[in-house]
């Protein structure tokens, strides 16, 4: 365990070229008192490591010092050829990029080693896209990606429903989700979300931008993410299920949707139907979902949306008499 740690303090020391003992607390998840006898032990080992005084002051390693890819484990080392995906990589125009990467490390990897990048292939695949959709990136990821790499400030053609409207913006990153791209960029004071296949046209401006201090694009996107879903699932109706219907829910609506139906159902009836309440889009949106179910449920309220359910079963119902 503190060896383990040793080596990232190092690591991080290399990387970063220097951080303070409260830094490397935090990124290391240990106390500062902890850093201050890691380093005293690093140092009887003799790596380089010594402390700037002053308040830009901190921890650093002796110029050129470099430590080598020789301690890796097998398991470290096949980790490796997992911790990025080859498709989206060439869906950003990095497939050479990644390529050249990973014949380095082979390269830099003891013999015993070298085969770590086959067995990771032989033994894992990461197919991102969902399924029945396309595989074709985005025609204007390409050019986002420089531009994220660059800090460039580019303007956006961007189609909104019939029309294409201007945007000038400063692209922060890019997401990945369920095989659909997204950007995240700045707009003004505040961070935006743009769907990357309805970017028609992107023009580099030639300026550059800096990023906001201490920006987290995972903790941003996981804010938006969860913001998203509570503004998209803001109508809440009543339903009764039946066990039949409250498995199959989760295939009828979202996943958080169904996760709080099932989290709030009551005790089942004689019958083993549930009553609960389901957070939908809107009325329109419910009635169409819950038609998936059939007579695995009944909707309680509101009264418009249970009439509509009648009479799509009555209709139904006629259809099905007609022989």
């Amino acid at each position: 365990m503190r060896a383990a740690r040793l080596i990232s303090l190092v690591l991080l020391l290399q990387a970063r070229e220097s951080m303070t003992a409260a830094e490397l607390a935090r990124e290391l998840e240990v106390s500062e008192r902890t850093i201050y006898r890691d380093v005293l032990a690093l140092s009887a080992a003799g790596v380089p490591v010594y402390a700037d005084q002053g308040r830009a002051g901190g921890y650093r390693l002796l110029d050129g010092y470099r430590t080598r890819l020789t301690g890796l484990s097998r398991a470290e080392a096949e980790s490796l050829f997992l911790s990025g995906l080859p498709g989206p990589a060439g869906d950003m125009g990095l497939a050479e990029a990644l390529g050249v990467a990973q014949l380095k490390v082979t390269a830099a990897l003891p013999a015993g080693l070298r085969d770590a990048a086959d067995r990771a292939r032989q033994r894992f695949h990461l197919d991102a896209p969902g399924w029945f959709r396309s595989a074709q990136p985005p025609p204007a990821l390409a050019a986002l990606a420089r531009a994220v790499w660059q800090d460039q400030v580019v303007r956006l053609g961007y189609r909104r429903g019939d029309a294409e409207v201007s945007r000038t913006v400063a692209p922060y990153g890019l997401v990945l989700k369920n095989g659909g791209w997204y950007l995240v960029a700045a707009v003004a004071d505040d961070h935006r979300i743009y769907r990357v296949d309805r970017i028609a046209t992107v023009v580099a401006t030639g300026a550059t931008f800096t990023r906001t201090a201490g920006f987290d694009l995972g903790q941003l996107w996981a804010r938006r993410s969860a913001e998203f879903v509570r503004r998209v699932l803001a109508t809440e109706i009543t339903v009764r299920l039946s066990p039949a219907g409250l498995r199959a829910l989760r295939w009828a609506v979202e996943e958080p949707a169904a996760r709080v139906a099932v989290a709030s159902a009551g005790p089942p009836d004689g019958q083993g139907w549930v009553h609960t309440r389901l957070p939908v889009e809107s009325p329109d949106v419910a009635f169409s979902q819950l038609q998936a179910l059939g007579p695995e449920v009944e909707v309680l309220a509101p009264t418009a949306l249970r009439d509509r359910m009648r009479a799509a079963a009555a209709r139904l119902t006629a259809l099905y008499a007609a022989d």
